[in-house]
C-alpha cells in the first residue's frame, strides 16, 4: 500500500497535478527508505496490537475496538509521517535534516494535498486492517482467510488432531455464580487459555458451553508435540490467575481434555450463516475419551495412536489404562494418561 501512494504521488507531481516543491521525487535511495520506513511502520504496528492493544481493549465492543485503536494508530502515523518525512527530504536535497530547505518543504507539505491524500491513504489502508483483523478474530483468525481462499468451498478430506476440553464441576460453579456471573467468568476462562492456544498453532474448532474443541492439521499438532503442549501451556496460563478467580469468584477452575486424531472431511456448512465444519468419527470419539478423565483420575488422555505419532520423552510421564470400550463404539480403543514430570 505504501508502494502504491508513493507512486501515485509521483506521477500527480511530474503531471503538475500537486505542488512540485512539496512531493517527494523518486529515486532509489528514497524508495529504499519508504520501503524501510513502511516496513518498520507495520512492523511497529503489528506489535502494538499482539502485545498491547488487543489485550487493552479486548472487552470492548467491535466498534469501539475499530474507533479507539484506528485514533490512535492515525495519530502514531501522524508522529511517523513527521519524523520520516524531513528525513526522506534530506535524502532527496542531499542536505542537512535541519536545513532550511528541508523545514519549508517539510512545512509545504503539511499544508499540501498531498499530506491529505498520504493521510487518506494510509488511514484507509489502516482502517481496513484493523476491520480485517476484527472480523477476523471473532470468526476465528485461520477460518476468515479459508473464507477468503475458499479453501474449503468444496469438502475435503484431511487428517486433523482434536481435543476436547472440559472445565471440571461446571454444573456446580453456574449455580453457584448465577447465570451472568458465570458468563462473565466464561469469558475470562476462555481468554487466559486462548495465549496457549495460539502459540501452540492451535485453532479453536467450537465453544461449547463450558467445553473448547481445539483442532490442528496433523503436521502443525504433531510437531514439538504442540498439542500435548498446548494442554499444559493452558494450564500453566489458568494456575497463574487463580489468585484472580479465587478473590473474584471464589474457586480455583481447572480442565480436562482428551486428544484423539483422524481422517474428517471438511468443508463451508451453512444457508443463513457460514462456518467451517468438521465430520468424521473422531470427533464423537475424542468426546467419548474426553469422558473417561473422572473414570481414570486423568486431567489429559489421549489415544494410543496418538502417542505413537508423539516424540514423548522424559519430560513426560504416560500411564496406559488399557482398551476401553467406548459408549457407542463397535471396538476397543487403547487409552493413555498423559503427565509432565
Amino acid at each position: 500500500m505504501g508502494w502504491i501512494i508513493l507512486y501515485l504521488e509521483h506521477v500527480a507531481s511530474i503531471n503538475g497535478v500537486v505542488d512540485d516543491e512539496t512531493a517527494i521525487h523518486l529515486n532509489f535511495p528514497v524508495v529504499l527508505f519508504a520501503t524501510v520506513s513502511v516496513a518498520l511502520i507495520g512492523l511497529l504496528v503489528g506489535v502494538m496490537e499482539v502485545i498491547w492493544l488487543e489485550k487493552v481493549f479486548r472487552k470492548r465492543s467491535f466498534a469501539q475496538k475499530l474507533f479507539y485503536k484506528f485514533g490512535l494508530y492515525a495519530l502514531t502515523m501522524l508522529v511517523i509521517i513527521s519524523i520520516a518525512y524531513p528525513i526522506a527530504a534530506s535524502i532527496e536535497l542531499n542536505t542537512s535534516l535541519f536545513s532550511q530547505a528541508v523545514q519549508e518543504k517539510f512545512f509545504g507539505f503539511m499544508l499540501s494535498p498531498v499530506f491529505w491524500s498520504t493521510m487518506v491513504g494510509m488511514g484507509t489502508s489502516l482502517f481496513l486492517c484493523l476491520f480485517y483483523a476484527g472480523i477476523s478474530e471473532n470468526l476465528g483468525h485461520k477460518v476468515m482467510l479459508n473464507f477468503f481462499t475458499g479453501k474449503y468451498h468444496s469438502p475435503k478430506e484431511e487428517e486433523r488432531i482434536f481435543m476436547f476440553l472440559d472445565l471440571k464441576a461446571s454444573t456446580t460453579i453456574a449455580e453457584k455464580l448465577g447465570h451472568v456471573r458465570y458468563f462473565n467468568f466464561l469469558q475470562e476462562y476462555y481468554d487466559n487459555l486462548s495465549d496457549a492456544i495460539i502459540a501452540h498453532q492451535g485453532e479453536v474448532y467450537q465453544y461449547i458451553g463450558d467445553e473448547i474443541v481445539v483442532s490442528w492439521r496433523n503436521e502443525l499438532g504433531l510437531k514439538s508435540n504442540n498439542c500435548v503442549e498446548c494442554f499444559f501451556a493452558m494450564k500453566r496460563d489458568l494456575q497463574k490467575r487463580w489468585p484472580f478467580y479465587e478473590a473474584q469468584y471464589g474457586f480455583q477452575p481447572c480442565f480436562k481434555a482428551a486428544m484423539h486424531f483422524g481422517r474428517v472431511t471438511t468443508g463451508e456448512i451453512g444457508a443463513l450463516k457460514k462456518e467451517i465444519f468438521y465430520t468424521g468419527d473422531v470427533l464423537n470419539t475424542t468426546a467419548r475419551i474426553q469422558g473417561l478423565c473422572n473414570d481414570y483420575g486423568e486431567e489429559l488422555l489421549i489415544s494410543e495412536a496418538l502417542q505413537a505419532q508423539l516424540s514423548l520423552d522424559a519430560k513426560y510421564q504416560t500411564k496406559s489404562h488399557g482398551a476401553a470400550v467406548l459408549k457407542g463404539k463397535a471396538s476397543s480403543l487403547e487409552i493413555v494418561g498423559v503427565r509432565k514430570s
